[in-house]
């Protein structure tokens, strides 16, 4: 079995990606922190010298690179489920998650992280909040397609791995 942690930046995938692993026993991949393995580069320095499109291209192979891997909680990037079909590869290959944050909180998250965040990191705060009310609108189309969305803001890990093993035992 794998499971997706999806949602827009800040919603914190990677830490609850992390605890539901360690909860249900599972590995855990980062898929950006692989892709910054593989490149010998951050995100930003990617996106910097290569662009969107060739990182966009990037993500894709490598989540299609886990095929064979189960027991594992992956989490992605905020634009991976929005391109190369990802969220239908990851909805017909294991269980995706939605973290499900409004704008405002996302901004309150991503306001004193900015330099780690590519697409905001030379944005004013007007900025950021356009940023992030236009783009979390346009990704939602993609994000609501998870198998489970669940609301992320005061999110206990226990919630959401009731949820999750629930689900499991359905599917």
């Amino acid at each position: 079995m794998k499971i997706f942690v999806i949602g827009f930046m800040g919603a914190g995938k990677t830490t609850y990606g992390l605890k539901l692993a360690h909860c249900l026993n599972f590995d855990f991949i980062d898929l950006d922190a692989q892709i910054v393995e593989l490149e010998g580069k951050s995100i930003s320095r990617i996106f910097k010298e290569k662009g969107e499109k060739y990182f966009r291209s990037v993500e894709a192979e490598n989540l299609r690179s886990l095929d064979g891997i189960d027991n594992v909680v992956i989490s992605l990037g905020g634009g991976a489920p929005c391109f190369h079909d990802n969220i239908k590869w990851m909805n017909d290959h294991g269980l995706t998650i939605y973290l499900k944050l409004d704008a405002k909180s996302i901004y309150s998250r991503l306001s004193n992280a900015k330099s780690e965040r590519p697409l905001i990191s030379d944005k004013s705060k007007t900025e950021i909040q356009d940023y992030i009310n236009t783009t979390l609108t346009e990704r939602e189309v993609f994000y609501e397609q998870a198998k489970i969305v669940i609301e992320a803001k005061n999110l206990k890990i226990k919630k959401l791995l009731s949820i999750v093993e629930k689900q499991l035992i359905l599917d």
